[in-house]
């Protein structure tokens, strides 16, 4: 946690110190739980260690919309330090571990440390961008830009974080029918595309393994730009 916030403002000594003291506890969650439903009012803020999880919401008759992807080093429930019921369900993408830190510890922090409350805000305002490319992107791209969209992000987060191989390749951790719900693909239209982007050289699959062949290309295909991610976001 440390060093993510680190990467957002110069945190001093004593801000370091603060974040080590916080008192969190560690809590491995296994692939598909629910981390957080609609509606609850959550009383710990966790921050993701390893692992995926995504945020979703549902229509009353249960169809699923993905609204975004949680990765190592975000926070999963940042809203709740101020807002006290979720808006939204958090579910665990693979076995995912997390460490969860009491609302009322953060908020104290917070009050007492400018910039770590800077850092957090800039996390907060991070996520929003992330929902107005994925609004965009689900909106106005056509089926093979929003999943080499969808790819490009993965590869530009999981480098960012040092998560992907020393080639670029990383493991995509989604089903089908899961990229299809953040899509609003069908999964057969999703297998399409995949084999339409492989067939471009573009990418390589091999089971849920994606390579980038071609990064200028996929880039283009999908007219992405990371600017915002904001991942470089440092202020002094």
């Amino acid at each position: 946690m440390i060093a993510k916030l680190a990467t957002r403002v110069e945190l001093s000594a004593a801000d370091r110190v603060a974040i080590a003291a916080l008192p969190c506890k560690l809590r491995t969650i296994d692939q598909s739980t629910y981390m957080l439903r609609e509606g609850q009012r959550p009383l710990r803020c966790a921050f993701v260690i390893d692992g995926f999880a995504y945020r979703q919401k549902l229509t009353p008759d249960g169809e699923r919309e993905i609204v975004s992807i949680l990765m190592p080093g975000d926070f999963i429930d940042l809203q709740n330090l101020f807002l006290e019921e979720s808006d939204h369900d958090v579910q665990a993408l693979t076995r995912i571990t997390v460490a969860e830190i009491p609302i009322p510890a953060l908020r104290e922090i917070v009050a007492v440390s400018p910039k770590i409350a800077t850092a957090l805000w800039i996390e907060a305002l991070v996520e929003a961008s992330i929902h107005r490319e994925w609004l965009l992107n689900v909106g106005r791209r056509n089926a093979k830009m929003r999943l080499a969209h969808l790819l490009c992000e993965f590869s530009a987060r999981l480098r960012a974080s040092s998560l992907s191989d020393a080639d670029g390749s990383y493991e995509l951790p989604m089903t089908q029918e899961q990229m299809g719900d953040a899509l609003g693909l069908t999964p057969v239209h999703v297998n399409r595309v995949l084999r339409a982007l492989e067939t471009d050289g573009l990418i390589t699959r091999r089971k849920r393994q994606i390579g980038v062949v071609d990064w200028c290309a996929l880039r283009d295909a999908a007219e992405f730009n990371e600017r915002y991610l904001h991942l470089t976001q440092t202020r002094s």
